[in-house]
């Protein structure tokens, strides 16, 4: 039983108030024979001090390697204040807002969540946030089908650097309502959509853009938008929150913007985490609003003046609506939502600016260095942000585990998604890298294809 402060004297008069003469009686409904006396391999107990010392040598297995793997989740450095912050337990206890008499605080920190997600993407409006990226890219198909009544289709087209785990998740999710996610044709020289190939005669309810794309690469964005909207298509925009401060925002895409945006909010002070829990973000224009899940803070005055936080608008309803709701994915990432509007409002603007900049810069230093080395090239001629993709002469699980084996994540095997791109390996470098890890990496590499290339001769 969970630690409880309560003495022999409490509990007894407890159960003499509710007539009962034991803990066990509480629970009499149970069968005798469904009851065990212990569980069999579960390990003596240990102390406080015990566990602590265990976890750290656990922790501590993992080592401490230079990660430059990427690929949808990023180092970034996280100020400490982020997350002292984020721990009081003022935001830590606090649960999702569902009522409008919600604290002030936290509907103020949503507000103010809200306010900046819209400033990065150049829409009209955000959502509290929803489960992640990838199931907000299925949030946003369902609710370009009932925005997009006009288009009969419920084929979703994707651009060809959309992630594949989204286009799993969102299958799995979306599947069953009868829609189905197909991929444009991929320039393989430039490693972004190739036009040329383009079908014409499509007519999709949706087009979904992924800027940067999973390979690293920049689409031509304005031309995608626009030939999406010539077919009455909605365009759902997926964007790395961290490159909008350097790129153009999907709301300014083309002629008329992006109409959804969603993408992953782990880049803005969330850490890794061996994979989460992070969060997903979702903007749209007002036209669409009804049709958002989740739920919106609006600012508002009182009768006296006041400056005040309340919910504005829950179009989803899931808790009450069941089958009619917007939406039936119930939650959103509050706590990890409270990081990010801690995050951005530290860094502002100018300081999510360097951090982009710095991280383009480290990238493009580390491929520099490692298309020096004979053996490595360049695996797309287009412009990238902080990844791109390279290829070597030999099979990159060879390379990486060599990488790994002196501390160093090298990167993300691209062969197995996309074994026409031959042994394609994508890199990522942020701002957390200095000059001598740069380096560290690009000797390491050097050295590992002078020695196997010395055992092939």
């Amino acid at each position: 039983m969970p630690f409880n402060p309560h003495t022999p004297k409490d509990t007894a008069e407890m159960l003499k108030a509710i007539g009962a003469d034991s803990i066990e009686d509480l629970f009499d409904e149970i069968p005798e024979h469904l009851k065990i006396e212990s569980l069999d391999g579960v390990p003596e107990a240990l102390t406080e001090m015990e566990v602590t010392r265990l976890m750290h040598e656990r922790a501590h297995m993992d080592g401490t390697p230079q990660c430059f793997i990427g690929a949808g989740a990023y180092e970034h450095h996280i100020p400490a204040a982020v997350w002292e912050v984020t721990t009081r337990g003022e935001f830590y206890s606090a649960y999702t807002p569902y009522q409008a008499e919600a604290s002030q605080g936290t509907l103020q920190t949503i507000y103010e969540y809200q306010t900046m997600i819209t400033g990065l993407t150049g829409l009209d409006v955000s959502n509290a946030s929803l489960y992640d990226g990838a199931s907000g890219l299925a949030e946003a198909a369902l609710m370009a089908v009932r925005a997009n009544r006009k288009v009969k289709s419920r084929q979703v087209l994707l651009a060809p650097g959309v992630n594949p785990t989204y286009r799993k998740v969102a299958t799995a999710i979306c599947g069953s309502q009868g829609l189905t996610f197909d991929y444009l044709p991929m320039n393989q020289q430039r490693g972004t959509l190739d036009f040329d190939a383009l079908d014409d005669q499509a007519a999709p309810v949706a087009v979904v853009i992924q800027q940067p794309t999973f390979v690293g690469t920049l689409e031509d964005v304005d031309r995608i938008v626009d030939w999406a909207h010539e077919r009455k298509a909605l365009v759902i925009a997926i964007a790395n929150p961290t490159s909008l401060a350097l790129l153009k925002a999907p709301g300014h895409w083309g002629e008329q913007g992006a109409d959804i945006c969603i993408g992953e909010g782990q880049p803005l002070g969330v850490p890794l985490s061996s994979g989460g829990p992070y969060f997903g973000y979702m903007t749209c224009k007002q036209a669409y609003v009804r049709q958002m899940p989740g739920r919106i803070v609006g600012c508002t005055t009182d009768l006296d003046g006041n400056k005040g936080y309340t919910l504005t608008l829950q179009a989803r309803e899931q808790h009450i609506r069941r089958t009619k709701a917007t939406s039936n994915i119930c939650t959103n990432q509050g706590l990890m939502v409270t990081a990010a509007t801690i995050y951005m409002s530290l860094l502002g603007y100018d300081g999510l600016r360097r951090v982009a900049a710095q991280s383009l810069s480290n990238t493009q230093k580390l491929v520099d260095g490692l298309t020096s080395i004979p053996g490595i090239e360049k695996s797309f001629d287009a412009p990238h942000f902080h990844e791109a993709a390279i290829r070597l002469d030999r099979p990159v699980a060879e390379v990486l585990d060599a990488l790994s084996s002196v501390g160093i994540l090298g990167g993300y095997d691209l062969s197995g998604i996309y074994p026409e791109l031959g042994n394609t390996l994508l890199i990522c470098a942020t701002e957390t890298k200095t000059d001598a890890d740069l380096s560290a990496y690009v000797d390491a590499m050097r050295d590992i294809f002078r020695r196997s290339n010395a055992r092939s001769a």
